[in-house]
This record gives structure tokens, sequence and C-alpha cells, in this order.
């Protein structure tokens, strides 16, 4: 995260006050499009391995590939993509990144010191580009930056020490990508240079806003990719009444996640950090953290998708069919009640959950068939969209 340029701003930082000075560049579309390759590489490599321990490695995985998005996000809404120095380091990083992505279904075996290396150096390179960009800034824009690149290379002793030694890997790259997101809430605390603050970190909540819905976008467009591969896949006497349904469920279920998230939450947020006193602040815990359980959930009910066409009712776990939307609900009922100063989440969004929750018994007990586990989790998404699109509509005013 970075904070408030001083006036005496250099050349690269972006124009603030105008639409250009904010809005979404082209670059960072197609810097973008190295993540569509990592979300898919994520998606295959849970596929490969349902265990809890391979969803654990995916999460874990799926939690750095994120807070490389996010650091970038953060640093393109303070620099200009449009100028040379930041668009070269924009490339460079979608260099790394590509590397970074085809190493996913390896990294705990034999690809563990490339993911590593890659990740390492697009945290740390990034950070120091940023504080190159920032040497005419002020004492305490820089005293931030230097905050979290202390953080970054503590982080990267332990990624490069769970690559080098496998029996460590594990533990230590659980505890660095741990460091790593405990810096946001502790305000990149250092020895000696004591703490940020988030009125430092006054960014345009718009940009940032915009970059995360665009991520979420490539999550779902993974979704559609999986499914749309998974029944052409399918020959074509094998479109049975049972994988036309599986398709329709896993569609409509794209749909519905998309409308929870941009009918009405997207907007409300958007315009809420864009004016908010404290952007930062609500940067930091709506869109840094809680979109990882949003962009988590997405994945998992894609993979569902995919196997109940595939296998439709035999050899699909029922705690796979359940846990994406349980986790979309949970992030975007957290989303939606962080910014708009709620006195909780949405109670569509709770009774979601307890629905899901509520399936847990009979899914456990086979008393549903896995293909009608995925029919009735899309029914409850349906319920969520339905009863918060009510909710929220406002009656028509009479001339």
């Amino acid at each position: 995260m970075a904070v408030n340029p001083s006036p005496k701003r250099t050349s690269l930082f972006r124009q603030r006050g105008t639409a250009e000075g904010e809005r979404v560049e082209y670059v960072e579309l197609f810097f973008d499009l190295v993540f569509v390759f990592a979300v898919t590489r994520l998606s295959h490599t849970l596929l490969e391995d349902l265990s809890g321990v391979g969803a654990l490695k995916v999460a874990l995985l799926l939690g750095a590939v994120w807070w490389v998005w996010i650091y970038t996000s953060w640093v393109t809404n303070w620099l200009a993509p449009e100028r040379l120095p930041v668009r070269l380091c924009l490339f460079v990083m979608m260099g790394a990144g590509l590397l970074l992505a085809v190493a996913i279904p390896h990294a705990f075996t034999d690809y563990a010191l490339v993911f590593a290396s890659c990740y390492v150096a697009m945290q740390l390179g990034r950070t120091a580009f940023f504080l190159w960009a920032a040497r005419d800034g002020s004492r305490e824009l820089r005293r931030a930056f230097w905050r979290i690149f202390a953080w970054f290379c503590v982080s990267a002793v332990f990624w490069l020490a769970g690559a080098l030694r496998q029996s460590l890997q594990p533990a230590a790259w659980t505890l660095a990508l741990g460091l790593e997101y405990a810096g946001p809430a502790v305000y990149y605390w250092v020895p000696g240079m004591g703490r940020s603050h988030t009125r430092d970190w006054n960014i345009a909540g718009g940009h940032l806003a915009e970059r995360c819905g665009l991520f979420v976008i490539i999550a779902l467009g993974e979704s559609l990719l999986l499914t749309g591969t998974a029944f052409a896949d399918l020959e074509w006497n094998s479109h049975t009444p049972a994988a036309l349904l599986a398709f329709g469920s896993a569609a409509v279920g794209s749909i519905l996640m998309w409308w929870i998230y941009f009918d009405t939450g997207a907007q409300r947020a958007h315009y809420r950090i864009a004016h908010s006193a404290d952007p930062g602040q609500q940067g930091r815990i709506a869109y840094t953290y809680i979109h990882t359980l949003i962009v988590g959930g997405i994945i998992v009910s894609a993979v569902a998708d995919e196997l109940l066409l595939a296998h439709g009712d035999h050899g699909v776990p029922w705690i796979v069919i359940l846990s994406g939307p349980l986790l979309y609900l949970m992030g975007t009922a957290l989303f939606k009640w962080v910014m708009n100063d709620r006195r909780a989440p949405p109670f569509s969004h709770l009774v979601g959950f307890a629905l899901l929750l509520a399936l847990i018994w009979p899914a456990h007990s086979h008393q549903f068939t896995t293909l009608g586990l995925g029919i009735t989790t899309t029914g409850v998404l349906l319920v969520v969209a339905i009863w918060e699109s009510i909710a929220l509509a406002r009656p028509t005013r009479t001339p």
C-alpha cells in the first residue's frame, strides 16, 4: 500500500482530481491477462487434488497470487501506467507472473524455487521501483515504502527457505504469507520506524474499486470457461438430461454470482470509497482482505461445476459443491457490511449462508445426489439475489 505523495510529485504519479488520472488504463487490463492464466492454473491444480491438504495448498497459492495482484493495483493507483518507466515495470511483472503461473501446479514439488523466486522478485522488485519513483516525494512517503519493503524482505527469507528445503516448505510458506497478510493489519510497524496510518493511504477509491471488480470478472470468466470446456468435451450422445441440468445450473450459478456482487453491492461500495474521508481504511479491509474470500468462492464453485459435468452423480465430493457458495456468500456479506455501515451483514446473505449450512448434514448422509445438491446451491443463490434486489429496490416516484 502507498501513501499520498507530496505536492512536489514526479511525472510518474497520476494527476489526481481528473477523470484521466483515476481511470483504469489499457496496460492495467493487459497486465490482468496474466492473472486469467494464474486463476486457470489454480482451478486445475485444485481439480487434480481435492483432498484437504490439496485444498490448503491451493488456498495458500491463491493467497499469494491475490497478494501480488492487489499490491500492484495499489501501486498503479498512484503511479501513471501510461508513463514509460511504469509501463516497463508492469511488463517485467507480467513476465515474472507468467513464470509464477506456470509453476503453480508443481509449486510444492519440482517448481518450488521457480514459484518462490518469481513471487519474491515481483514483490520486492515492484516495491523497490516504487521507492525509486517516490525519490522526490515526502519523507513520510519514503518511510512508508521502506516499511513495506522491510516486511517483504523478512517474508522473502521464508519463501526461499521453504523452496530450498522441502521438509520446511508448508510451514515456511504459511508463515511467509501470514506475515505479509499481517502487514496491513498492523500498519507495517517496523522497530525504530513506527507504523503508517490509514490517513496516509489517500488512494483514489474509485480506481481500486474498479480494479477489484475487474478481478472478480476474471474469476467469473474462468468459471464460465471451465463450464463451457467441460460441456464441450462431452460426447454429443452424452448430453443427457443430467448433463444439461448440470450445465444449466453452472451457467445460472455464475450469472447469480455476478448479480449478487455487481447489481448493487459493487456500485454502492464504489460510491462509498470514492467519497470516503478515509479511503485507505476501506481499501485495506474491504478490497485487500475480504475479496480473497470472494475470488476463492468463485474458483471453488467453478471446480465443482466442472466435476458435476464430467462425473455427474459419481465421485464429486459434497464439500466441494457447498464450499464455493459458502465462501462467496461469506465474502460478499462481509464486503457489503464493511462498505455500507450496516449493523450486521445483509440479512439475505445470512439466510443464504444458513440454508447452505443446513445442507451439510443431508449432503453428508447422502440424502442428496451430487447433481441435486449442485442445483439446490444454485437455488440458494437465486433466493439471495432476488431477496436483495427486492429489499434494495427503490419505490417509483410519481411526477
